[in-house]
Parts: C-alpha cells; structure tokens; sequence
C-alpha cells in the first residue's frame, strides 16, 4: 500500500509518496507527471511516520536549515546507474553546485570507463525525490541552468533559497 500527503512550500504544492518504510516519491505542482501523481489510485495518510518525518524535514529546509538527507529512509526506484548518481547527489553540499561532466568523471573512476554527462543528466532527471535528493544543484557546462523537472523557475528558486549566487548562471533560451 502507497501512502500519499500533500505539503504547502515556497515553491507551490508537493505530494509526497511512501511504501510505508521510505520515501518512493516527491512531486511539486506544476512538474511533469503532477497530476498523474495525485489522480493515481493511493491513499492519502497524512499520518504516515515515514510521510510525518519528510515534512518535518522539509519545514526545516524551507525555513532555512541544512537537515540532512541521511535522516530520511530514501528508496528511489531505478537502474544501478541511476542510483550511482542519485547518490552522488545526495553528497552535494547545501548551498554548492556541480555539474553533470563532474558527476561523469566521478563515475568514470568507479566504471573505469568513460561516461558522458548527458548520460547522468538523463539519470538526474529521472530522480524521484528531488529537493531531499538535491538535483536542483546540479548546473550544465560553464553554468548554464538546464534541466529540472519542475521547471527553470523552481530550480531558481530553490538555488536562492540555498544562498547561491545566481548571477553567475545562465538560463538557456526557450525556442
């Protein structure tokens, strides 16, 4: 049985998705698959431990605390090399970025192989749980801000929120 809760944030709505021990899911209005999230056949349970225990921890991230992703029992579903990269995002510090081509390379030493960045960026937009799993800290080559699934304007946002300099990014043009 999925437990589902819904969580007011700066960003807009989110609903958050436990199998009752871990957090499966994290969705913000407005991102891809949004509404098929909160239209799927669950069980909204805003008493769930596991669901309690992401908010809480969400309230302190918002309020402008750095809570630690260990804290919470995480379990994304994917490929061994989606994994490889959601958990090299985990280990990105509060308020610092990298880019795909960094994460690429630390693949390539546990591969021993080459590894392309739009390989992981494929990976990082995949990613189940973003906010807690911090893909929004990841930035393209020389610091264009591409790619999140709730969109540019979220992924802003939440780089502010963390005190980062913006400036020193661009947004790629919308053809």
């Amino acid at each position: 049985m999925l437990n589902l809760a819904s969580y007011k944030s700066a960003l807009g709505d989110i609903i958050l998705v436990s199998d009752g021990n871990n957090i499966i899911n994290l969705c913000i209005k407005g991102q891809k698959y949004f509404n098929k999230m909160i239209s799927a056949n669950l069980i909204y349970n805003n008493n769930c431990p596991v669901l309690l225990k992401a908010k809480k921890w969400l309230d302190e991230y918002f309020a402008g605390k750095k809570p630690r992703i260990s804290e919470l029992p995480l379990l994304p579903k994917g490929s061994s090399f989606q994994q490889d990269v959601w958990q090299i995002l985990t280990n990105i510090p509060y308020g610092e970025t990298i880019t795909y081509g960094d994460i690429a390379k630390q693949l390539e030493v546990k591969y021993n192989k080459k590894m392309s960045a739009q390989a992981v960026g494929g990976a990082v937009g995949h990613n189940q749980i973003p906010i807690i799993i911090p893909c929004h800290r990841v930035v393209g080559r020389n610091g264009c801000l591409t790619g999140y699934a709730g969109g540019i304007d979220k992924k802003i946002e939440l780089l502010q929120h963390e005190n980062i300099d913006i400036t020193k990014f661009s947004v790629p043009n919308k053809k």
